[in-house]
């Protein structure tokens, strides 16, 4: 019998410390105690600074709103090859997780470095998504050193994002 496999793809936005990665997380739990198939991309700003020891300049943005789309075409390719599942069967609904999504990167690029380029691209990206999550300020705000602007920035990222949304 032929398999089929249906995703639903999940993207969860929000500015800088609203929670993003621990809903991620959490949701990829909750789904997967009711044997769904769950694929996490993980957020790929978090990995680069973390490897280049600091936040991004403006001619990086593009580089990384590109690797984040990436991430996820790869994630959805392998699909294909049931050994990358956290959970496998004939016939499946699969849900994709985005840990961000290639438009947060046109916000921060746009809101940080008064560039708009991203953003034609970064809004198709984000039509691929089924269902898009967006978290509020709600959280208190904490500093990780690398990444961390401030409550301020915090609170103009949460804004445009929320303009550049509807």
């Amino acid at each position: 019998a032929a398999t089929h496999t249906v995703v639903t793809r999940i993207a969860v936005l929000g500015a800088e410390c609203t929670g993003k990665t621990q809903l991620t997380q959490t949701l990829q739990q909750a789904l997967l105690q009711r044997a769904n198939a769950v694929v996490l991309v993980p957020e790929v700003l978090r990995t680069w600074c973390t490897q280049a020891g600091r936040t991004p300049q403006a001619h990086e943005q593009a580089h990384i709103a590109h690797a984040q789309a990436a991430a996820l075409e790869h994630a959805i390719a392998s699909l294909s090859r049931p050994a990358h599942l956290t959970s496998a069967s004939a016939n499946q609904n699969v849900t994709v997780i985005s840990d961000t999504s290639a438009l947060m990167t046109a916000v921060y690029s746009d809101v940080l470095f008064d560039d708009t380029s991203l953003y034609t691209w970064a809004l198709e990206q984000q039509r691929q998504f089924d269902l898009t999550l967006l978290l509020g300020l709600d959280l208190p705000w904490v500093g990780d050193g690398i990444q961390r602007d401030g409550p301020r920035v915090q609170a103009h990222i949460d804004a445009r994002l929320r303009q550049v949304l509807e």
